[in-house]
């Protein structure tokens, strides 16, 4: 099909497409910055094919080098600016990225990236910018079969794995949602949320295939948000419980207006409290389900059920299918079981793991790992995350990750990791330790031994000392039950 943004600037030159920092484009100045940026990232050697990586916030220029990417039918690949450094080097040692572009913020973690050579080339947006433009005939059409994106999440393994995103997988997957939520000239989607993950990046792509506006926040602002659809005209929102519950509190008595019609609630199950307290507000929220792997949300309340159905993430979208399994067994109406998705916007794998696509794909079904159950009219209720998984203010933390670092540390024999509920993020993630004989070690050096080594949000807030991990009879970890131990020892060393 004809260059999303090319036909975009055709068909509505003048529409307002994104705006941020106190600056707005139309969908015509967007398309002619992206192209200059295609030109100048040519400059850099940049081909079709290549793997190019981006360090950068939520920002109009992040969405001007994601359109130039497409226009030279190079591959993006987004980093998490909030991952250590040691994690991003792998990330792009992994995908095999030929450049790293990076903005002023994350200046410091790319000065370390080049020091450590996981990239052959390293440019600052400013510098970027800057360079002549390298004359060159841009892409004027896509294919949907052609890999757009390859974006790391987490694995149960420890280290994560790079979801291939096609064209087609982003196509369908803003197809799907219009469908279910309807389209409108006026609507306003607020970008509160990273844009290097599935859930910022997905407005984008809906921005340029539907001519809708993307406010863009650099960092969420629960005041700001809740201002920007009082006096701004935003209509949709995508957002995670933590977020929501901070807009809620910011709000007080004032209500939103009609023209106010989504609040996108993901990153895992809400509590009904605050479901219930959103409906006592008439704040219209629907609940979705979807990972990187679907290219966002495969299941999504309709508006006509959003009260009728409170806690369910409603129906698989119009062009997907569902089926709750339990082995090889469909589950009959209300049986929990693992969630499995078929559709178009479903990942055809991840970048050189045949072996891990092999296993969870398969003709087409998409096995999460996560537990649910559909009722008797069809409506999906996701009963955890995955068994393991950790939901931290709406980011993915998997124990085995945090494991392998504890167990790295030299007074550490044995490390299990399981969340408990936060008051203010959900979930934290809490570190079981079986210290090794012979080797004293305080639970506070071993929080600074993984502050250096991963992500903040994923640093264990409290580390336990056991004697022993709960293990079944093959020697497996059993997670879920490392809470029990809290009741039992608490913090110190459990005699």
């Amino acid at each position: 099909m004809p260059h999303w943004l090319d036909q975009r600037a055709h068909l509505t030159p003048g529409r307002k497409a994104v705006s941020g920092g106190g600056e707005s484009w139309t969908f015509q100045v967007l398309a002619t910055k992206s192209k200059q940026t295609a030109r100048q990232l040519v400059k850099m050697g940049v081909r079709r094919g290549d793997h190019v990586a981006l360090l950068l916030g939520n920002g109009l220029h992040t969405v001007c080098v994601m359109h130039a990417l497409s226009y030279l039918g190079a591959v993006m690949v987004p980093l998490n600016t909030r991952l250590a450094v040691a994690e991003l080097g792998w990330q792009l040692t992994d995908s095999e990225a030929s450049v790293l572009v990076y903005d002023e913020k994350h200046r410091e973690q790319a000065k370390r990236l080049k020091r450590e050579g996981v990239v052959p080339s390293v440019i600052s947006w400013d510098r970027l910018t800057s360079l002549p433009e390298e004359p060159v005939l841009l892409r004027r059409h896509l294919s949907l079969e052609e890999v757009h994106t390859i974006m790391y999440t987490s694995g149960t393994t420890g280290h994560p794995k790079g979801v291939m995103l096609t064209y087609g997988n982003h196509w369908w997957s803003a197809v799907a949602s219009a469908l279910n939520l309807g389209l409108r000239a006026e609507d306003r989607w607020l970008v509160g949320v990273p844009m290097f993950h599935m859930s910022g990046l997905s407005i984008l792509m809906r921005s340029v295939i539907y001519g809708m506006t993307a406010v863009i926040q650099e960092t969420f602002d629960p005041a700001e948000a809740n201002r920007a659809i009082l006096h701004d005209g935003i209509t949709h929102v995508s957002a995670v419980a933590v977020m929501l519950t901070q807009m809620m509190d910011n709000l007080g008595e004032r209500r939103y207006p009609d023209s106010f019609r989504c609040m996108l609630l993901g990153g895992g199950p809400a509590p009904k409290p605050l479901l219930e307290k959103a409906r006592e507000r008439k704040i219209p929220v629907f609940q979705t389900y979807g990972m990187t792997e679907t290219a966002s949300q495969i299941v999504t309340l309709a508006p006509e059920d959003s009260l009728r159905k409170l806690g369910s993430a409603g129906k698989v979208l119009f062009p997907a299918e569902i089926r709750i399994l339990e082995g090889k067994r469909e589950c009959a109406a209300g049986e929990p079981g693992e969630i499995t998705v078929r559709g178009p916007n479903v990942t055809r794998g991840y970048w050189k793991r045949a072996e891990a696509t092999e296993q969870v794909i398969r003709e087409g079904w998409l096995r999460t790992g996560d537990i649910g159950y559909l009722d008797e009219e069809g409506f999906l209720y996701v009963l955890d995350r995955r068994s393991d998984l950790i939901i931290s203010g709406g980011e993915n933390v998997y124990p085995a990750e945090v494991e392998a670092v504890l167990l790295s540390h030299p007074a550490v024999e044995e490390a299990g990791v399981a969340g408990v509920p936060d008051q203010r993020w959900g979930q934290a993630p809490v570190g079981f330790v079986k210290p090794g004989r012979g080797t004293p070690v305080e639970g506070d050096e071993l929080i600074r031994y993984c502050q250096g080594r991963l992500a903040r949000y994923k640093v264990p807030t409290r580390i336990v000392f056991v004697e022993e991990l709960p293990r079944n009879a093959s020697g497996k970890l059993i997670r879920r039950s490392l809470p029990d131990r809290l009741s039992k020892g608490g913090e110190g060393d459990e005699d």
